[in-house]
């Protein structure tokens, strides 16, 4: 097998891969400590966007409280893969014209009660990272 090294990905290139992608975990602090959830998104504006009726997350969000973001590909038989990771503030999308927009989105539930509320991570930092195999 070839070696391989990690390589940082562009802003671009984070943004466009989380524009192919719709699921991955979002990280917060809820009673108990770190808690990370798997949640399907969409972007807007290239923030993050989903919806949830989990209680947590919505009492996290209506704190402002600061979440992560993260998606990732891998190839387990070449040994590669990629991550993206967004930082940035939560809150709930409660404005009328953009509630009408997030809406838009192809933000269907997957499992359990129609999700209610919507969130925003409203984007500070974006950051990726891919395994790439150098000629050997």
């Amino acid at each position: 097998m070839s070696p391989s090294r990690l390589v940082a990905l562009s802003a671009e290139e984070c943004l466009s891969r989380l524009g192919r992608v719709h699921i991955g975990r979002i990280s917060f602090w809820d009673d108990d400590g770190p808690a990370v959830l798997p949640m399907n998104y969409a972007l807007l504006e290239d923030d993050v966007v989903f919806r949830t009726a989990s209680q947590t997350v919505i009492r996290a969000a209506r704190d402002g409280a600061e979440m992560a973001f993260e998606i990732d590909g891998f190839d387990p038989l070449y040994h590669g893969g990629w991550d993206v990771l967004v930082r940035g503030r939560a809150e709930l999308v409660t404005d009328p014209a953009e509630l009408r927009r997030c809406r838009a989105l192809p933000l269907e539930p997957w499992a359990g009660p129609e999700p209610d509320q919507v969130v925003r991570i409203r984007r500070q930092a974006v950051s990726g990272r891919q395994i790439a195999v150098t000629a050997g």
